[in-house]
């Protein structure tokens, strides 16, 4: 790969992934991401000088012919993984981002033998699909993780303490392997795929078991003095609310999480002990009132929650997704208004797009870490991108 050429290392990877599904001109490409002609111009520029793309035959539509752009290889893949409390989730992602394979297995994150366990699922998993031209693994999961290229994991829900994850997977794997926040990398992947592609400051906001966020700023990630930025889940909203599993009193997390609306339904004897999230959503999709403002009371605290973080950060866009969003008509309401009315006049009009979910989009994050770390500017991956960059150009040689 000819020099190093770090800046704009979201809009390379987008590239590569718009022409992994088809070959497109420079025109159309620019259109597609959303960026100038010159920009486009430059980057293919030096993509074509890479080895990575080539120039293919003249498409003409009646006028003067446009030069198409093709991938020189199509076969390079990355492998993602999410890691849950209770499973993972794995997935193999080609350089177009479209997901060719997925798994997911039990998982048991407080088990003495969990990196172990981990270790084997993964094997599995990549020895049934082909080993050719894959550039790595990503691994997303909650937590923090200092520095993606050497994945040293501290994290509340997975009950770890400064797991050195990165490194036991290199050595068992014999494979560059980056780890994240799952977050932030779910926030790689809708800068390459998602929504808020073609912006530059975008906060990604998640709700399920925890709630997190993913700031976008001027097109990069912001991963903070340790990795940490983004615990929105653990901003103060009751001084004497429940006990958060982080150890502090009224937490985001602790008052919208789903465990805490299943207890909120429980309390009130709404679903029986052994039933969860999926009762009450169903009895609010039935017309049930109780647990319907069991729904809209979480979005209310959300709203407001992320009208501070919006006034503090001025997004773009804010785009809301995880396991959550699968009773978003029960929020909505509550949540618009909260958002709305608590926001500084120049940004009530923020956009705010509800991604549609599946348990999938967390492995797909963490592949696209190491589909973007070809070109990562910040050098957040490390030494690991180094490696990611010698098996790509390996595998468009034709040496993987």
């Amino acid at each position: 790969m000819a020099g190093a050429r770090p800046q704009t290392d979201v809009n390379r990877t987008a590239i590569l992934a718009h022409l992994g599904a088809q070959p497109a001109s420079r025109a159309d490409l620019a259109r597609a991401l959303e960026v100038s002609p010159a920009l486009i111009t430059q980057l293919t520029r030096d993509l074509l000088a890479d080895g990575l793309i080539e120039e293919l035959d003249a498409a003409s539509s009646g006028g003067r012919p446009a030069r198409m752009l093709g991938l020189v290889s199509r076969d390079t893949t990355a492998v993602g993984v999410k890691v849950a409390p209770d499973h993972v989730a794995f997935v193999e992602v080609g350089i177009d981002g479209v997901v060719r394979r997925t798994d997911t297995r039990a998982f048991d994150a407080v088990s003495p033998l969990a990196t172990s366990t981990l270790v084997a699922l993964l094997r599995e998993f990549i020895s049934a699909g082909s080993v050719k031209g894959l550039l790595g693994v990503g691994v997303g999961l909650p937590g923090n993780v200092a520095q993606q290229g050497i994945g040293v994991v501290d994290s509340t829900q997975l009950g770890w303490v400064q797991v050195p994850l990165g490194d036991q997977l290199r050595r068992a794997l014999d494979l560059p392997v980056v780890v994240e926040n799952n977050v932030n990398a779910l926030s790689v992947a809708e800068q390459l795929f998602g929504r808020s592609r073609g912006l530059k400051n975008v906060l990604v906001v998640t709700v399920g078991n925890g709630v997190g966020a993913g700031l976008i700023a001027d097109g990069a990630i912001v991963r903070g003095r340790a990795g940490g930025a983004g615990d929105l889940g653990h901003v103060p909203v009751r001084e004497d609310g429940p006990l958060c599993q982080c150890g502090n009193r009224g937490c985001l997390e602790a008052i919208i999480g789903q465990n805490a609306l299943v207890n909120d339904a429980r309390s009130i004897r709404l679903i029986g002990p052994d039933e969860g999230i999926d009762a009450v959503r169903a009895l609010a999709d039935g017309g049930d009132a109780e647990a319907r403002e069991i729904f809209a009371h979480a979005g209310h605290q959300l709203g407001r929650a992320l009208a501070g973080a919006v006034n503090l950060l001025d997004p773009e866009a804010v785009v809301l997704l995880g396991e959550g969003v699968a009773a978003w008509t029960h929020w909505a309401a509550a949540f618009d208004r909260a958002l709305r009315s608590a926001l500084v006049p120049g940004k009530r009009g923020i956009a705010v797009e509800v991604e549609r979910w599946d348990d999938d989009r967390w492995a797909q994050g963490a592949a696209a870490l190491v589909l973007a770390t070809p070109f990562d500017a910040q050098g957040v991956a490390g030494d690991q991108g180094r490696l990611v960059r010698e098996r790509l150009v390996a595998a468009i040689d034709g040496r993987s």
